[in-house]
């Protein structure tokens, strides 16, 4: 090799050993410290900037910081984010706490048509009751603020709320028609009577509500009793009234308190029949003794003259919770009961219920039970009732039945005519009709009566020759609810020639010869028709 050669390769292998002792000296020394980041931590109320030199996660940031977190805090980013510079972290701290509160529920304000008063006019009839109501929820807190209320279930009812009433006068505009007696009705829980002609209705009291558990009238048509609520006591849950209607006589206060049935007795005067219950706090106000009473009044100051016990206090069987009802026979010498399961007749001597005809009870509600109305022939050899058929508690099918008084036999008059049929027989006969007549109502759905509409039908005593005399085939029919034990939607007038009857809240008249109609009152509150001489 020459020596130029030679200085090349030892020039050459130089600079590859300069080469890797640099490269190992490189590896050899500490690696330069990173520049720190800027961090800010929103927690607890306070702003904090860290100079963070780390490389960790967002949770290893809030160890170092010290911050504990607990499980419902909210972050504002992931836990395992990682951590860089300008990042600001913040930490809200969630509270979850129950708390229940008493709320008020606010009252409607109904405006009720009304006769009482001039056309246009309004009278505050009941104030308005604010309702009460408990109310549960969970509150979230953030930072120590509210920021969610969360219902915890519905709301618990403590005092419902009561409407406001106020009555609104309406134009009356009744047609002229001259009647017979004294007929009297319920219109707005108030009593009204109308006397010699249609347009002569008055109301008889002013305060008061009448609850339609009893509201009968003597066979002269100068007295009338009912019941009606009473507002200053839990004791009771109504009172029996009186009230003369000739006059402008105030109601006088009678005896008996919780009744559930009263009823004048014909042919005595001054002598009244009475059944009644014990009050208590649920849906009906009552447990019905089962119990019947004679009391003989002195009518000028409503003075209890005799009280005799006819049927003891009883249990009244499987459904006597409801009730025991009654009626008289027009001669005022007997009277007929019903029950759920059972009528017949009462033995005044033995101070028991003799049955006539035992049939399947129908089981409206926990909180209701049906009673059909009774209604005697005005010769008072037969009974007339509405008899649910065999055998279902359920079963939707009524027949209109009669049962003679004397017990030899009952027979269905007529099939399906609807549980609401309520069939009464006319006071008196006419030239018309020397036997009477049988008026009832027929659903124009008997297989779903209690919902059906229903017609007025008259018949002969013996349920034949039928007819439809109100409403109109082209009207709607009559919708019928339940109201008291058994109350009757419908009277005879006393000559058995016109029909008071209640139609889509309205009184009305009805010529049982010619079906001609007449509407008396116009403001949809009228119940409980009642017409004697």
């Amino acid at each position: 090799m020459s020596h130029t050669e030679y200085g090349g390769y030892f020039m050459l292998l130089r600079i590859l050993l300069l080469a890797v002792f640099s490269m190992a000296f490189a590896a050899c020394r500490p690696a330069a410290e990173e520049n720190p980041m800027t961090v800010t931590l929103i927690a607890d109320g306070l702003k904090q900037t860290f100079s963070y030199s780390g490389t960790g996660t967002v949770a290893e940031f809030l160890a170092d910081a010290q911050i504990e977190l607990g499980n419902q805090d909210r972050i504002s980013h992931p836990l395992l984010a990682p951590i860089t510079d300008g990042m600001h972290i913040t930490v809200r701290r969630v509270m979850e706490t129950q708390t229940c509160q008493q709320e008020d529920i606010p009252f409607e304000r109904r405006f009720v048509p009304y006769e009482g008063i001039p056309a246009g006019e309004e009278q505050l009839a009941k104030s308005g009751q604010v309702g009460i109501q408990e109310a549960c929820y969970r509150i979230i807190f953030e930072d120590g603020v509210e920021s969610r209320r969360i219902p915890n279930g519905p709301p618990t009812m403590l005092t419902e709320p009561m409407d406001e009433i106020v009555y609104v006068g309406i134009l009356d505009e009744a047609e002229p028609l001259a009647i017979m007696g004294t007929l009297s009705y319920i219109n707005n829980g108030k009593p009204w009577t109308v006397k010699g002609n249609t347009s002569a209705k008055r109301p008889l009291i002013i305060n008061g509500r009448l609850d339609s558990l009893v509201f009968d009238q003597n066979e002269d048509g100068t007295l009338l009793i009912y019941t009606a609520e009473t507002a200053d006591t839990d004791d009771f849950f109504n009172q029996l009234w009186m009230i003369d209607t000739r006059g402008n006589s105030a109601p006088i206060k009678l005896a008996p308190t919780d009744v559930l049935y009263a009823e004048w007795r014909p042919q005595v005067r001054r002598a009244i029949a009475y059944s009644t219950g014990a009050a208590r706090q649920t849906r009906p106000p009552w447990h019905a003794l089962n119990n019947l009473w004679l009391m003989d009044i002195d009518d000028s100051a409503g003075r209890a003259l005799n009280i005799e016990e006819l049927i003891p206090e009883s249990d009244g069987g499987q459904y006597g919770w409801w009730g025991t009802d009654f009626g008289w026979s027009p001669q005022g010498d007997r009277i007929a009961w019903v029950r759920a399961d059972a009528m017949g007749i009462v033995d005044f001597e033995a101070k028991e219920l003799v049955t006539l005809l035992n049939y399947a009870a129908f089981d409206t509600s926990p909180s209701q039970l049906w009673l059909s109305p009774l209604s005697w022939s005005h010769d008072g050899q037969l009974i007339a009732f509405t008899l649910h058929r065999e055998p279902a508690e359920t079963g939707p099918v009524f027949d209109l039945a009669v049962a003679s008084a004397d017990g030899r036999y009952a027979a269905q008059v007529k099939t399906a005519v609807g549980i609401w049929a309520a069939p009464s027989y006319s006071p008196a006969a006419n030239a018309d009709s020397p036997q009477g007549r049988l008026a009832y109502l027929q659903a124009r759905e008997p297989d779903s009566s209690i919902y059906s509409q229903y017609d007025l039908v008259v018949a002969d005593r013996d349920g034949s020759n039928q007819r439809i005399i109100f409403p109109s085939a082209s009207r709607a029919g009559m919708q019928m609810r339940g109201a008291g034990l058994s109350a009757n939607p419908f009277a005879w007038s006393p000559d058995a020639r016109l029909i008071a009857i209640v139609y889509q809240g309205n009184l009305w008249i009805v010529d049982v010869q010619s079906a001609d109609s007449y509407q008396v009152t116009f403001d949809g509150g009228a119940s409980n028709p009642v017409w004697t001489r």
